[in-house]
């Protein structure tokens, strides 16, 4: 099989870390992969500052592309990871082969994470930051939240989920081209049990024409389904 080149971008509160099973996988199966942790959060958690915004995000995975200088990249981002996905899609697309959007959110210019929300998802999210650290982040939900049910599973997330920058949520995204700025892309969608803020973001991939695919797992499908989603993202890679 051709060799592959997949970059795995995170999501809220995790790292790199989560996708070391699928990055196992898919590097057994003889496929590059790096999977970056975003600024102030996993082993970067020490870099945690009021100055993270989701441009920092778009940075980080832009930055992590040419230095290390990725190219014909399958570029996969997992939940909120489908933010800086997008922005980097705009930016740097000459590196870029597809974009595959794992349950992950979609975000258009001048848009912020917390204007797609849920209201009373968006009123609580906001109280816990202000009451928790003076709104410079949001701490780490249960796994359970996520689909982990296993307890090997639980015992694997839980303790690596660190509070998250909370300005990345409230600030909005700049994009000069449109979603996907005319890449190919796929949005594969968790359905066992669905994770309610990725909802705006697959009715929307399906509007835009992208393929869409199923795997009956829980949102954090790259802990719990890892063999099952490095197959899926092998064939759409």
């Amino acid at each position: 099989m051709e060799q592959k080149t997949f970059v795995l971008v995170h999501g809220v509160w995790h790292g790199g870390w989560c996708w070391s099973r699928v990055a196992e996988i898919l590097r057994a199966r003889g496929h590059r992969v790096t999977a970056p942790t975003q600024t102030g959060l996993g082993e970067r958690a020490h870099l945690l500052s009021p100055g993270i915004t989701i441009e920092t995000f778009v940075e980080d995975i832009v930055r992590h592309l040419e230095f290390n200088d990725l190219k014909n990249v399958a570029l996969v981002g997992h939940s909120f990871g489908g933010i800086p996905i997008t922005g980097a899609a705009d930016r740097v697309p000459d590196r870029i082969a597809r974009l595959i959007y794992l349950d992950a959110i979609m975000l258009g210019t001048g848009e912020t994470w917390m204007s797609l929300l849920p209201e009373d998802m968006a009123e609580d999210r906001t109280r816990l930051a202000q009451e928790t650290s003076g709104g410079l982040s949001l701490p780490p939900a249960p796994a359970e939240s996520f689909g982990v049910e296993r307890p090997e599973d639980i015992a694997f997330v839980q303790p690596r989920l660190t509070p998250h920058p909370f300005r990345t949520f409230t600030t909005a995204l700049d994009l000069k081209n449109p979603v996907g700025n005319g890449l190919p892309a796929a949005y594969i969608s968790c359905t066992d049990p669905p994770y309610r803020p990725a909802g705006v973001a697959l009715d929307r991939a399906r509007k835009l024409g992208w393929p869409v695919e199923e795997i009956a797992t829980g949102h954090d499908a790259m802990v719990t389904e890892p063999l099952a989603l490095a197959g899926l993202l092998e064939r759409l890679g």
